[in-house]
């Protein structure tokens, strides 16, 4: 059964604005500078390696843009930003606390919508997905040091979010360091 017949338009719009938080959320969960930028590539990359990773994942393939033509993955991708402006504003999201708070709230309901609308095996895929994003977004680039010398590769602060969001999915998963 394909997203549309299987889940409301509130729950789709759950399922595919979650991948984007839980990117956003761990780029901010610290000042990371310049390495922000590295951050914010890493998790629209592992984000869209998803289609090849979970290829077969119903829930992941009907949220990630097609891309069959240049033309219609431009428009599913402003359709999916459109999405997920209206959710963050609808949550009157205006800061990097709001944001954690945000993603840890999404991803208690996620869990509990894919235990109820999927088989074991697509809800594990999901969640290591996204779950994948935010860890990919964590080793991108180091926390502190100066012009990408020194410092951390996963700060304290990131560690903790993203303890708090594997949790709120149902997953004992943790950063891989």
């Amino acid at each position: 059964m394909s997203l549309e017949t299987r889940f409301t338009e509130e729950e789709q719009i759950l399922l595919s604005t979650l991948p984007s938080i839980f990117g956003s959320a761990m780029t901010f969960a610290d000042d990371s500078g310049l390495a922000t930028i590295k951050e914010m590539i890493s998790s629209s990359r592992t984000m869209l390696n998803g289609s090849k990773e979970f290829a077969t994942n119903e829930i992941i393939s009907g949220i990630l843009p097609s891309m069959q033509s240049v033309k219609e993955a431009m428009a599913e991708a402003k359709d999916l930003k459109e999405k997920l402006n209206k959710h963050l504003e609808s949550q009157n999201v205006k800061d990097k606390d709001q944001m954690a708070k945000l993603v840890i709230e999404d991803a208690k309901k996620i869990n509990d919508l894919l235990v109820g609308k999927s088989t074991p095996e697509e809800a594990d895929q999901y969640k290591n997905w996204v779950l994948n994003i935010a860890e990919d977004v964590a080793k991108s680039a180091s926390e502190g040091g100066f012009l990408g010398f020194g410092g951390t590769q996963i700060s304290d602060g990131e560690k903790a979010l993203f303890a708090e969001m594997a949790s709120a999915l149902g997953s004992t998963r943790t950063l891989s360091i």
